[in-house]
């Protein structure tokens, strides 16, 4: 017989929502969707291009781990309609729509079909958002010259150092760090910081990744899949603009957002609006080095976006970025977006959750928000009539 609740208290969600709940985040879990869409090849094919052996890039993906018609009925035995809590069952049906988007993507790896239903997953570029970042490709200066470099050793050393201060508040958190050959730059997998072997990362930016990738990715998946709602831990749908807007405030929060990286955000969103105006892989490229982008950066900046067919996820972080900003300068917290993985349109959904207490305050919040001089970068960001203003030309 089940305890009742206190008198007063919110009754807890039925064993029924949260197994529809757990259902989800462990199928979600299991996709490796990045991962999967993004080529094993890219350094090869990088300097295949750029001493001019091809005209034109083809990249070699890896095999899929599972069917995605094996995920897909997996996907089709779990109904969120039958979650009885209001709230809850709107935010896991809009997760379940999201999944089937994801799975008919992976099949779609190539081909154009790719391409439309990346934006019916991520959205296009707004006539607004793409003056913005051309404005800000042509006025940012371009990158001076690193000072150093760091590769996937140094900078892993770097992240095991950063992942101890959540290790010593929780020794079983749970984060770990993999330099892989098979991936491109830095990216997060479930729990774990995935480093290229190949990589080569300014020493200037590495503190701004750290809170990027470890300070934002991990420590929200932490939270959220330690919530009664689990799916908060591999995110509710839509909360990758949100998600990637919170990470790169977390660069300027830490005093890294430099010119160089405010250029390569806009240029992403150029190359997304110019992929889906019709240019091709050498087009956009040539478009970037025009600019000022060093070559091999504007490589690195198109096969993100045409990788797969078409990802246009990259238009996400300028987009992202400007919203949470919007939201910071009308009085809006930055702590609840630490409860999990979710869109900014869901916060009030997910405030009202923690409210009638169905939800809980986040297990450890970013190291960064009590760093000297954080609060301030904050609210100067959110005061900011112009982008620029958020970057500094020498980091800390």
């Amino acid at each position: 017989m089940s305890t009742p609740d206190p008198p007063g208290a919110e009754p807890a969600f039925s064993p029924g929502d949260l197994a529809v709940d757990h259902a989800l985040a462990r199928l979600s879990g299991g996709v490796r969707f990045l991962l999967d869409v993004t080529p094993v090849d890219v350094d090869e094919v990088r300097d295949a291009y750029l001493s001019g052996e091809i005209a034109e890039p083809e990249f070699t993906y890896r095999d899929l781990e599972t069917d995605p018609d094996v995920l897909a009925a997996e996907l089709a035995q779990i109904d969120p309609a039958t979650v009885e809590n209001t709230t809850l069952g709107a935010l896991l049906r809009a997760k379940h729509r999201e999944m089937e988007l994801q799975l008919e993507m992976l099949r779609a790896r190539g081909t154009p079909d790719f391409l439309q239903m990346s934006v019916e997953l991520y959205g296009a570029v707004s006539p607004a958002l793409y003056e913005k970042a051309g404005a800000l490709l042509l006025t940012v200066d371009p990158p001076a010259a690193g000072e150093g470099r760091l590769d996937a050793e140094e900078f892993r050393d770097l992240a095991e150092q950063e992942l101890d201060h959540y290790r010593e508040l929780d020794p079983d958190i749970g984060l770990h760090v993999e330099i892989r050959d098979d991936v491109s730059g830095v990216l997060c997998e479930g729990t774990t910081l995935l480093i290229s072997a190949h990589s080569s990362i300014d020493s200037r930016r590495a503190f701004a990744l750290l809170q990027h990738e470890i300070g934002t990715h991990l420590i929200t998946q932490v939270n959220g899949s330690r919530q009664p709602v689990t799916v908060l831990g591999t995110g509710l749908a839509g909360y990758d603009e949100t998600q990637e807007g919170l990470a790169v405030l977390a660069e300027v929060a830490v005093g890294g957002l430099t010119p160089a990286r405010l250029r390569q955000l806009a240029a992403r969103v150029v190359v997304v609006h110019d992929l889906l105006a019709g240019a091709g892989f050498t087009e956009c490229h040539e478009r970037l080095v025009e600019a000022g982008l060093p070559s091999g950066g504007a490589f690195t900046t198109v096969m993100r976006v045409f990788r797969s067919g078409g990802l246009t996820k990259d238009a996400i972080y300028l987009r992202g970025l400007v919203d949470l900003l919007a939201h910071l300068a009308g009085g809006g917290a930055l702590q609840p977006f630490y409860l999990g993985k979710f869109a900014l349109t869901d916060l009030p959904l997910i405030e009202d959750l923690a409210e009638s207490g169905l939800i809980h305050a986040p297990h450890v919040l970013p190291r960064f928000l009590d760093l000297p001089g954080t609060t301030q970068r904050l609210a100067e960001a959110a005061a900011a009539d112009d982008l620029t203003q958020l970057t500094r030309g020498e980091a800390a």
